[in-house]
């Protein structure tokens, strides 16, 4: 059996054996403890595969065998020349660097080609102003890896990766682009000059506008991110932060303690229960962060996997929690405050719907936002609103 088969019959083992309840790379890193003598590149071709079969999302998922599914994943998703499709699939491998739209006409399987539809089912949830085909395609194409500048250091920054030969493209004075697989911290010594965060949801920014002196708080906070960006904003805010994870706010302080910033304060909240007023001492918030639990659709072009294990009636749930926790968020919003709801979802239910009920159950009113379609640039997709409560 030559090493290229040998990378195919793995895969195979790895997709026949996964069922979607880990993230595909803890599953993979465990198969790798599993079988130590393969070596790194090894696991990096193996890894490929196994992301290119996922890539295909719903195309053709139980109609065409595992191996030639990860084959055409191979193709479609690569744009140069490989060893792999030159052994399997010469005729591919002579085509690859083309675009992908025409290598998708070059398919076809039972007499079919394939359609958009077929590797994302579900636009007919799509938020507006979501192209279908265009996101469905997008599936196929490796996310970059984004950076958000800080300390005005984008000099150095830019010095720094020209010294590593790593290709990059700023897109802002503070956004900058970069290869996925880029291995940041062996670049760039000074953690604090930089943060690593999407493009869209550096986007979100733009909605926040807070002042010196104001109470702002981060209230589904996870690791951070909108906290940080919200403060390289206005060093002068009272900042609030709190999730329901323990481990989660861990994970915060280690980050706030290494991006230089110590004046907050935290709180471990379940915002499915309604929130005391006596929980803050001083009261009502000018600002209001939600960047609430979702779907996470928006963000699957980083994780294949999830698009191909999702059940569809997890989106009417979120709907719910997202009402439920905006519901007892709200009454801790000063009036003329802002709430900044944010999902990285590209269903309407958990977008528009969620905020056209707020506007009606609550009477808040959206000042702006919408849509991020990340997707037409290799980021994430969100979607990010500004709400004014009267």
């Amino acid at each position: 059996m030559t090493r290229w088969e040998n990378y195919l019959s793995s895969a195979e083992r790895i997709i026949n054996g996964y069922d979607g309840t880990l993230p595909l790379h803890h599953f993979l890193k465990a198969f790798f403890k599993q079988h130590p003598q393969m070596g790194s590149r090894d696991r990096r071709w193996i890894s490929q595969l196994s992301y290119a079969f996922y890539r295909l999302g719903h195309l053709w998922k139980s109609e065409m065998p595992v191996k030639d599914r990860i084959l055409l994943g191979l193709f479609l998703c690569e744009t140069q020349a490989s060893e792999m499709l030159a052994a399997f699939r010469p005729e591919w491998n002579e085509q690859v660097t083309l675009p992908t739209r025409e290598k998708l006409a070059l398919v076809t399987f039972n007499g079919h080609q394939p359609a958009a539809a077929a590797i994302f089912p579900f636009a007919d949830e799509l938020s507006d102003g979501i192209d279908p085909a265009a996101f469905a395609q997008s599936f196929l194409v490796q996310p970059r890896l984004f950076l958000r500048a800080r300390k005005q250091k984008q000099r150095e920054l830019s010095l720094l990766f020209d010294k590593a030969g790593v290709a990059y493209e700023w897109l802002s004075d503070e956004l900058v682009a970069l290869p996925n697989s880029t291995k940041t911290e062996a670049i760039i010594p000074q953690r604090d000059w930089y943060e690593i965060q999407d493009a869209s949801s550096q986007q979100t920014g733009r909605l926040f506008r807070p002042k010196a002196g104001e109470y702002w708080w981060d209230s589904c906070a996870a690791s951070g991110g909108k906290s940080l960006l919200l403060v390289d904003q206005e060093p002068g805010v009272k900042l609030t932060v709190s999730d329901i994870r323990s481990s989660i706010l861990h994970n915060l302080h280690e980050r706030f303690e290494t991006a230089g910033i110590r004046n907050y304060e935290s709180r471990m909240l379940d915002l499915t229960h309604p929130v005391s007023p006596s929980t803050f001492a001083h009261g009502e918030f000018d600002g209001i962060i939600l960047d609430a639990p979702c779907s996470g659709s928006g963000t699957w072009s980083r994780t294949p996997e999830q698009l191909c294990f999702f059940d569809r009636g997890k989106i009417s749930r979120f709907h719910a929690l997202q009402k439920s926790i905006a519901a007892n968020v709200i009454p801790l919003l000063k009036p003329g405050g802002a709430l900044i709801y944010i999902t990285c979802s590209v269903f309407k239910q958990e977008n528009e719907a969620v905020v056209q009920h707020l506007c009606t159950s609550a009477g808040l009113r959206q000042e702006e936002g919408g849509i991020i379609t990340g997707y037409t640039h290799g980021a994430d997709t969100m979607f990010a609103v500004r709400l004014i409560k009267p």
